[in-house]
């Protein structure tokens, strides 16, 4: 059936679907209206909601519910992302699945705290320190972002580790006529096959990082965001480091073909390839259209994962199509152009930015203007 809905309040239903049954969050525009509707939805489902003092007692507080067994979820935006950053990489080193819902403002700092950027997608990837295992998804629109943060919460769950949906205020704050899909519903979480007495909770099964039991089942263990070895106590050995630096940062590639997804629109003949994610991969689609219809050989790729980046795709897609340029519109100074220009290193075709930062989308004029004259 179809409904009016609020890009939050469906970031908020698809949590809901899914199967989330904790959420910790700080108020904070334009991502508030995640809180306020969980704050009502939440008890509903047998959930708990929680405000918190602030976006770190949030994420600490999402990390123990997971720890716990409850499915969790917290959400912000640039300030208060920032403030998760160390919680992140304790996730990502205790392998504690979560997810975060950033719904990019402009900044940096403050910013322009009620308007549109797009300039977390850097700090989203490698924000927290260290090499660390983080996968990425942006939304373009209302069904989208009831979409990816299911997909969000699958995979945080399925690899045990921090997942990410990069949103931003005008995804968060429109409204669209939304025919749902059936919902993609959390995996629950299942016993070892192995006694308690033989748990190793960061040991490897099929190369991915053993169950998480519930607590209260009879498994206990230590957890801690120091190296360890595969009991969960801190080592400093360099063969044990190395092996579980290895296994944390390569537990994402070796799932990158199930976890990277993007649209292409217009590919077959395009002299130029647009790219671009979020709200302006929306507008860049449809001047990709417009142009089409006067009769230009102009194409789109639309990523929707945005970590792990969608590499070979791309080169083989450049390959294949041989565009003349590519034009990369984003609310930031070229952060995704940086990610296409790595992808497409030894490819001798230009890319060209359109880039604004005032709190405005980009206006369709000027990436037309950079489509035919660039």
């Amino acid at each position: 059936m179809n409904r009016i809905v609020m890009g939050d309040v469906a970031c908020a239903m698809g949590a809901i679907d899914a199967g989330l049954r904790f959420y910790a969050g700080y108020p904070i525009t334009p991502s508030s209206e995640i809180a306020e509707t969980l704050s009502e939805m939440l008890p509903k489902h047998q959930g708990i909601y929680l405000q918190m003092e602030d976006e770190i007692g949030s994420i600490m507080a999402v990390i123990g519910a997971s720890y716990a067994g409850f499915p969790a979820m917290t959400a912000t935006s640039g300030p208060g992302f920032s403030l998760m950053q160390e919680a992140i990489g304790y996730a990502a080193m205790a392998e504690i699945p979560i997810t975060i819902v950033n719904v990019m403002r402009a900044g940096p700092s403050t910013g322009l705290a009620t308007q549109i950027g797009e300039g977390d997608l850097m700090q989203a990837i490698w924000g927290t320190h260290g090499d660390h295992p983080v996968a990425v998804f942006s939304p373009g629109n209302v069904r989208e972002f009831y979409i990816y943060t299911q997909k969000a919460l699958y995979w945080a769950e399925k690899l045990r580790m921090p997942t990410i949906v990069l949103a931003d205020e005008v995804v968060g704050h429109m409204r669209q006529n939304v025919d749902f899909p059936e919902p993609i519903v959390i995996p629950e979480r299942t016993l070892p096959n192995v006694p308690p007495e033989k748990y190793l909770p960061y040991a490897t099964e099929n190369g991915d990082v053993m169950p998480l039991p519930p607590l209260g089942k009879g498994y206990t263990w230590h957890v801690t965001g120091s190296a360890h070895t595969e009991n969960g106590f801190p080592t400093i050995r360099p063969d044990k480091v190395k092996e579980l630096l290895d296994r944390l940062n390569t537990k994402v590639q070796r799932h990158r073909n199930e976890l990277i997804e993007y649209e292409t629109f217009m590919l077959e003949d395009a002299e130029t390839l647009v790219i671009s994610f979020a709200s302006m991969g929306r507008v860049s689609k449809g001047v990709v259209s417009e142009l089409r219809e006067q009769g230009y050989k102009v194409g789109l790729i639309r990523p929707f994962t945005m970590w792990p980046f969608f590499k070979d795709e791309l080169s083989n897609i450049v390959s294949n199509v041989h565009p003349k340029k590519i034009v990369v519109p984003e609310i930031n100074y070229g952060q995704l152009r940086l990610l296409v220009e790595w992808a497409l290193k030894g490819f001798d075709i230009p890319v060209i930015g359109v880039n604004l930062v005032n709190g405005d989308l980009i206006p369709p004029e000027m990436i037309e203007e950079a489509i035919l004259h660039g």
